[in-house]
């Protein structure tokens, strides 16, 4: 399934248009390509900096990355299994919970490339009936492809953000 396939759900759209148009699976391989050439040493130079108060640093929102895409990845198995109705989560919350400072990024990273693999095998798993199946999250229905999806443009979208807001902090 291409994304242009895809029923694009309200607020997530976002995201799912952050990909190319092309295949769930190729979408999800070129983010996990991302994730393993992300500029790492850049990144460590911001130590914990933020660009402006209340922002999360690269540690959290590489933890928030991760946090994310394994609620997704459960809801991906939940809708694929016959659910329907699953609870959002509390994404600050989570945020201030995960102590994310407290990691490396190396560890950060290795997690996060860890999860995309597992998360790619996941959605490789599922039937073609599967990945059409929808339930209710945060914000109403959408499908378990356009979930994976999500993940990948979700991935694109925080590093947008690093690229446009955290990396010109170095050059103060």
């Amino acid at each position: 399934m291409k994304r242009s396939e895809l029923t694009l759900p309200d607020y997530f759209d976002r995201y799912i248009l952050k990909t190319d148009d092309i295949t769930l699976h190729e979408a999800l391989l070129i983010s996990l390509d991302e994730l393993k050439t992300v500029p790492l040493d850049t990144w460590k130079q911001l130590g914990h900096a933020v660009y402006a108060p209340g922002k999360w640093t690269i540690h959290a929102l590489l933890q928030h990355i991760i946090d994310t895409e394994r609620v997704f990845t459960y809801r991906a198995l939940a809708f694929a299994r016959g659910e329907k109705d699953l609870k959002s989560f509390d994404e600050d919350q989570y945020a201030e919970l995960a102590q994310a400072d407290r990691r490396t990024l190396d560890e950060l990273l290795t997690e996060a490339i860890a999860l995309r693999q597992a998360s790619i095998l996941l959605f490789k798993s599922f039937s073609a009936d599967m990945l059409n199946q929808t339930g209710l999250g945060f914000k109403g229905p959408y499908s378990v492809a356009s979930i994976g999806f999500i993940l990948a443009g979700h991935q694109r979208w925080h590093f947008e953000v690093i690229e446009q807001r955290y990396l010109p902090l170095l050059s103060h």
